[in-house]
């Protein structure tokens, strides 16, 4: 379909919006008409009142003329003057793919490229083009591979998809918008309905009477189902429109092909997806580990840690690439799956290219450090920002531990608490179990009905795995109340944990973990003995 169609297309879709509003106003108006005809004034009066209600919404929806513009990600802009490499390149491209360049080149801290223009006349005039491009990105990527990526999405401009995605984003925002709105008036009326109905029961509660249990169901009903009349055409309009931009997809990926070469086009096809799922994991067990001790990494290392783990866990990531997604994100996801693309072109014929350039991308920037380093400051939030700076990962990984386990607050934690009517400490819950009352402490925890129905060892067994898990996190919290434990950190697997006095000779994390292990069964045996425990725990500090 080309671009002349797609745009015919698109704005028959926005039409049907309106018509779509209009039709429900006429039928409002006859309504109304009709009520005012036929029935009692009093009756008459509540349902114009009711249709001019629901009409609010849909007159909003109509005339939101302006399509918001979105900011785009957070990120610093790359002047020519600061990055020529990346813009020779970036021009380079432009002259092959057939287009100009964008405007201006924003390097931003997600795992994507995006182009976008801001056109006139919905469409109809080009505006000013930006280019996206994920920092994380390029530290994955090859040279090769970004060539592919920018080819790509240089396509989009080629095609025309990035001006006529005017038409189709103002459609999806005014249907949203009028949703939102339908849903949010049902939601106020609910409220409503819900404060009278629990003021109601309070009186009956005080004169004594039995409370009538609440019920808000039909509350903002006719919202509800003005909401998913809209609702069942944003679905028609997002399906009739995702065709158009998987089938944009396709052809942009057929572009890279061709300026940046079949081999190079399908690797970075692979590798995308694979380093999204990285750079999640990484952001959650890696830069953010700090986060409750109001700690951030060493300065430039928020993303520059990134690529350390992708070399640390490259077997690991080899694995995950065997096997790419057959299946689209979401039912409404504008990229096919990639499966499909990686395999359209390894169907095209060989170029002979290989994957020329197979440097790291990254290294396009002119002083990645720098730029790693302000990323932060733009990405960030004020807040955050001003967290304090580990000195080093392993610091981070301390700090991140001791607050973790200094605010523990697990279910036998408040079991406990409840139990003893003190506070919930390890010596505490030791003298509980010593003095044989651990499985009714155990019938405190927040249990299924089938734990709580049984007995003897059907019901210790049930409880054993929150108990043990519980027990060993008190453990591990009372050495770190006393900077007693050692935190391993590793860019290649899980961090390990060293119990003070364990043998230089374990293996570590497996030696420390059985040690650890054996006491906690011990202690929560059919027939508790605490002595492994309390020998592993360090001595009680004396008063002074």
């Amino acid at each position: 379909m080309g671009a002349t169609l797609r745009a015919l297309r698109a704005l028959v879709l926005l039409c049907g919006f309106y018509l779509l509003s209009l039709v429900l106003l006429a039928v409002a108006v006859a309504v109304d008409v009709a009520a005012v005809t036929w029935t009692p004034g009093a009756v008459a009066g509540k349902i114009v009142i009711v249709s001019v209600l629901l009409a609010i919404p849909v007159v909003r929806g109509m005339f939101m003329l302006r399509t918001p513009k979105g900011e785009g990600p957070a990120g610093i802009p790359a002047t020519e003057a600061d990055e020529p490499r990346l813009w020779a390149l970036v021009r380079e491209l432009a002259a092959a793919t057939g287009t100009h360049a964008p405007d201006t080149i924003v390097l931003t801290g997600d795992v994507n490229a995006a182009v976008s223009e801001e056109p006139r006349l919905l469409g109809l005039r080009p505006g000013p083009r930006r280019l996206y491009l994920g920092v994380p990105l390029l530290t994955g990527l090859t040279q090769a591979q970004l060539k592919a990526v920018l080819a790509h999405e240089y396509g989009h401009f080629t095609d025309g998809d990035t001006r006529l995605s005017a038409l189709v984003v103002r459609g999806r925002v005014q249907i949203a918008r009028t949703v939102g709105h339908f849903h949010a008036k049902a939601d106020g009326r609910e409220a409503a309905e819900r404060a009278r109905q629990e003021k109601a029961a309070a009186k009956r509660t005080a004169k004594g009477k039995r409370a009538r249990e609440i019920d808000t169901g039909g509350a903002g009903i006719t919202y509800r189902l003005m909401a998913a009349v809209y609702t069942a055409y944003a679905k028609l309009y997002m399906r009739a429109t995702l065709s158009t931009a998987r089938a944009q997809e396709y052809t942009a990926d057929l572009a890279a092909a061709r300026i940046a070469g079949r081999e190079a086009t399908a690797s970075a096809l692979r590798e995308i997806p694979i380093l999204a799922t990285a750079h999640d994991f990484y952001l959650e067990s890696y830069a953010t580990l700090g986060i409750p001790a109001r700690q951030l990494p060493p300065h430039g290392q928020f993303f520059g840690g990134f690529g350390r783990m992708l070399t640390a866990r490259e077997t690991e990531l080899a694995r995950m690439r065997e096997k790419l997604p057959t299946e689209p994100r979401s039912p409404y996801d504008s990229h096919p799956p990639i499966a499909n693309r990686v395999l359209r072109i390894q169907e095209l014929p060989a170029d002979g290219r290989g994957e020329e350039g197979s440097g790291p991308a990254l290294a396009m920037l002119t002083d990645p450090a720098r730029t790693l380093a302000a990323l932060e400051d733009a990405v960030l939030t004020d807040e955050v920002r001003q967290f304090e700076r580990a000195p080093e990962w392993e610091q981070l990984l301390g700090s991140s531990m001791a607050a973790g386990l200094a605010s523990l607050d697990t279910p036998l934690h408040r079991a406990l608490a409840s139990h003893t009517a003190d506070r919930p400490t390890l010596p505490a819950l030791l003298a509980v179990i010593d003095d044989g009352q651990l499985w009714e402490l155990a019938r405190r925890l927040p249990l299924s009905e089938q734990a709580a129905a049984a007995q003897g060892r059907a019901f210790r067994e049930s409880v054993r795995p929150v108990l043990r898990d519980s027990l060993q996190s008190m453990v591990l919290a009372e050495f770190s109340a006393r900077s007693l434990l050692h935190w391993e950190f590793s860019w290649s697997r899980p961090a390990a944990v060293r119990l003070p006095g364990s043998a230089s000779d374990l293996d570590g994390e497996a030696g420390t973990e059985a040690a650890l292990d054996a006491a906690v069964d011990a202690a929560l045996a059919d027939r508790p003995d605490t002595a492994p425990l309390r020998a592993l725990l360090p001595p009680a500090p004396q008063p002074a």
